[in-house]
């Protein structure tokens, strides 16, 4: 080690210890200002529970002048000031500053022999002060805001120990002043928050008083009852006549078991609101007991959405039992009666599996849409993804459930039919399907679909016997959709003509 270096490592210490003092105090000072705003005191009105005090220390002590100074970050500014006219002085030349920084009581008996205020402003001109005693204003954290302190303008003894505790006595009934003050801004600012969350949520609160039935509300109340609210829901009484004549029973035995037993109240019940008609809400409460009284206390949410959705749940759930009833009973019929037509096992598993397949093609149509109704053109784009020269041109209907599947039914025999013994045995060969639909004002509007195949090898006729395939596409057409179903056999191929009173609106 050279010489020197300790001395040297010293005074390195000694910068770092300064630095980390001066950051501390900075960091103290923020703390402090950030406390002093939470109290949002500064440049309010005179208030007279300050005031009482000053002019009592003033009066006690003897004391011409008497403030309750808070210290700013470039000011000190006094709440209440007895015996002095200034609102406000410069931070650097106040005497406040040394209790804050010192965070103890200062007394000056003359301070034109104190080095520290002889030159002070305040000292060489008005207010003059040769005495000052201050105390500090020690806040909730023990931040302290300011002082509160006697001046007179000639020098005094010294305070006894005593007189010191008694003005810092009224320091603490100054701070416990302050504290209320504050507590109450921060209580009216946490209820209008509370109030504008509750705005914001849709959800109305109510205290029901059941000596008087009177009637309190907040929040959303408005929204969910009515603008009328204060005055046609001011009692219980006045509430049923916005609750439905139809609820009005459940309401009343809710409403008087949990008086009578000091039970919560929970119902749900329909409400003649004046602008919105009938809602559903949801009500809640329970008893809020205070000393000798009980309040029901609870909240109204508007579920009228979830009853809705509830209630189309049911209606869903209705309709898909009922469909698959029905879908239960076709697949029954379709593997019933294909045994019947089928040559062999194969030949039986193949037809089965196929008129499955037209089935499970309807059902993505149903699934894909609203379970009750499919699209026309969502239809023949299942069935061109399983015969891929299979072309189409039409409208877009809106098809029912028993439409859909009776057409999907209908397509699949014409087009397996096709691939076996008709145009889609050969690679050349294609089928064209073109549908129309008569305008909305003819009465006798029909719907027209034809099936028109071409370029497969020439045909001779019709067969020579009648297939379960015939049937079904028969059975689909009649019997399902009240419709007729024409096959003539051209030279080119098969041509199928359905037709049927037009009743599907354009998806």
């Amino acid at each position: 080690m050279m010489p020197g270096d300790d001395k040297g490592r010293i005074l390195a210490d000694s910068g770092d210890s300064d630095l980390r003092h001066e950051e501390d105090r900075q960091s103290a000072e923020e703390r402090r200002l950030r406390t002093l705003r939470e109290y949002r005191i500064l440049d309010t009105g005179p208030e007279a529970g300050f005031d009482r005090i000053t002019k009592l220390v003033a009066d006690l002590y003897d004391a011409p002048i008497t403030l309750v100074s808070l210290v700013d970050d470039c000011r000190q500014w006094f709440k209440s000031a007895h015996g002095l006219d200034v609102p406000e002085t410069p931070r650097d030349i106040s005497f406040c500053q040394f209790a804050i920084a010192e965070r103890k009581p200062v007394v000056v008996p003359d301070a034109t022999v104190d080095p520290r205020f002889r030159d002070n402003p305040l000292v060489t001109g008005a207010p003059d002060i040769r005495f000052y005693a201050g105390v500090p204003l020690r806040a909730y954290n023990g931040d302290i805001l300011g002082t509160l302190c006697i001046i007179d303008r000639k020098p005094r003894s010294p305070l006894t120990p005593d007189d010191i505790g008694r003005l810092e006595d009224f320091a603490a009934i100054i701070m416990a002043e302050a504290d209320l003050r504050r507590i109450s801004i921060e209580r009216d600012a946490a209820r209008r928050m509370l109030e504008r969350a509750l705005d914001f949520s849709g959800i109305a609160t109510w205290q029901l008083d059941p000596r008087t039935d009177a009637l309190r509300w907040h929040g959303a109340v408005a929204e969910l009852w009515g603008a009328d609210f204060e005055t046609a829901l001011s009692t219980a009484e006045r509430a049923f006549a916005r609750i439905h004549p139809e609820d009005h029973g459940v309401v009343r035995a809710v409403l008087d078991e949990a008086i009578e037993n000091g039970t919560p109240y929970a119902v749900e019940h329909r409400i003649l609101h004046p602008d919105r008609g009938v809602r559903w809400l949801s009500i809640r409460g329970d008893w809020d007991v205070r000393w000798n009284d009980a309040m029901l206390t609870g909240v109204s949410i508007d579920i009228t959405e979830q009853r809705n959705r509830r209630d189309n749940d049911a209606v869903l759930m209705r309709e898909l039992h009922h469909r698959m009833r029905n879908l239960f009973a076709t697949v029954g019929a379709i593997i019933s009666l294909t045994r019947h037509a089928a040559t062999d096992v194969d030949d039986y598993v193949e037809r089965v599996s196929n008129r499955l397949d037209a089935l499970n093609r309807a059902q993505n149509v149903l699934l894909g849409a609203n379970f009750l109704t499919g699209s026309m053109h969502a239809l023949l784009r299942e069935v061109e993804a399983a015969f891929p020269r299979v072309g189409w041109s039409g409208p877009d209907l809106e098809l029912p459930e028993n439409a859909v599947v009776a057409m999907a039914l209908l397509f699949n025999e014409l087009a397996t039919n096709a691939v076996k013994h008709g145009a889609l045995a050969s690679e050349s060969g294609s089928v064209e399907v073109h549908w129309t639909q008569g305008p909305d004002d003819d009465p006798d509007r029909q719907f027209r679909l034809v099936w028109t195949e071409s370029g497969g090898a020439p045909i001779s006729g019709p067969p020579g016997r009648t297939s379960f395939g015939t049937l079904l596409m028969e059975r689909s057409v009649r019997n399902n959709l009240g419709g007729t179903i024409e096959r003539r056999w051209e030279p080119g191929g098969l041509v199928c003509t359905v037709t049927l009173p037009a009743r599907w609106r354009e998806a």
